[in-house]
């Protein structure tokens, strides 16, 4: 056999077909058009009949039947085939991969029934500050998260600058206690904003969340739950995974837009309101919005009053609708 039927033989084992009819249909490429008989003599050492090994070759399209008596058989254009072979090959594989993992799960489960302790890590004391960034440093594609005080590291977000710099997106979900936090919003809030982050608000957030594409995410309690984080669970690949990334998707579904929207800028919005708006969105307290913006008490119901009036609106809750209607948030 040349080289290059070698090559093609290891080719056409791969898309699954036997020993047997790679040789036949090989012979075929070579001769054309063969009777049955010239066929089983040319290709003698065989495990399977001749007609099986035919037969397996028109069944996944690669040869049929020629002659007015249809006693002989040729090559077909294979495209059809190799298509129907490949799909056939990787149903097989995605099936062989379930089986693997299905037979190792069963392993762990009766003959070897480990902990789950590597599943679930818990770093306390001055370490978790260190295991954060080891983790975030590793950030490939996205990085989401439900953010809320208190807080393991103090000061500007330079890391999620530079990984939003470098292609990496991100999705944050902010408890209004986040915004109280003084100069939080200014300081950490805004500029990663600025730099691309996709943030919202939400009233209530069930935990503290930081979730890293998708493979691990670390979880510790809010600000409504204890005053001073002292651990941190690190949750690797499992259902418990799989359900805080379903939980932070339903938090961000829920969530209002934390900032004004960039390209839709309407003439009759002051920059100040703007700002005043997406504060409002957050629950943040009217001193908290009115020092955050740098003006007075009297100055902020001014402005809110002024908005309010221009909607229609009566409520505050009737102003944040038609703010989203409007897509001012």
């Amino acid at each position: 056999m040349r080289q290059t039927d070698t090559e093609r033989a290891d080719h056409l084992k791969v898309l699954g077909l036997s020993n047997d009819e790679i040789k036949v249909y090989q012979h075929l490429l070579r001769t054309g058009p063969s009777s049955v008989t010239e066929l089983d003599e040319a290709v003698p050492d065989r495990e399977a009949t001749i007609d099986a090994t035919l037969s397996g070759l028109v069944q996944v399209g690669l040869a049929r039947r020629s002659g007015s008596d249809h006693s002989r058989f040729l090559p077909v254009p294979p495209d059809a085939g190799l298509e129907a072979m490949t799909l056939r090959r990787e149903s097989e594989l995605k099936q062989a991969r379930i089986e693997v993992l299905n037979a190792y799960d069963e392993f762990r489960r009766t003959v070897y029934n480990e902990s789950t302790t590597h599943l679930i890590e818990v770093v306390t004391g001055s370490a978790i500050v260190e295991r954060i960034h080891q983790i975030k440093g590793g950030a490939q594609r996205e990085i989401l998260a439900i953010d809320s005080p208190p807080y393991y590291i103090g000061g500007p977000n330079q890391e999620e600058i530079d990984h939003l710099k470098r292609g990496v997106s991100y999705r944050v979900v902010y408890s209004p206690e986040s915004v109280e936090v003084p100069g939080y919003l200014t300081e950490n809030i805004l500029p990663c904003v600025e730099a691309g982050e996709q943030a919202r608000v939400l009233p209530d957030v069930p935990a503290k969340l930081t979730i890293i594409d998708g493979s691990i995410a670390f979880v510790s309690m809010s600000v409504r739950d204890t005053d001073v984080n002292r651990s941190l669970l690190i949750i690797r690949p499992s259902s418990l995974l799989t359900a805080l990334i379903g939980m932070f998707e339903l938090c961000w579904r829920n969530a209002l837009p934390l900032h004004a929207s960039v390209g839709t800028e309407d003439d009759r919005l002051e920059p100040i309101e703007r700002r005043l708006l997406a504060l409002l969105a957050t629950g943040a307290a009217d001193d908290t919005i009115a020092r955050t913006l740098g003006i007075s008490r009297r100055t902020f119901f001014r402005y809110l009053e002024r908005l309010m009036n221009r909607t229609g609106a009566s409520t505050r809750f009737q102003l944040a609708l038609h703010a989203a209607r409007e897509n001012w948030l």
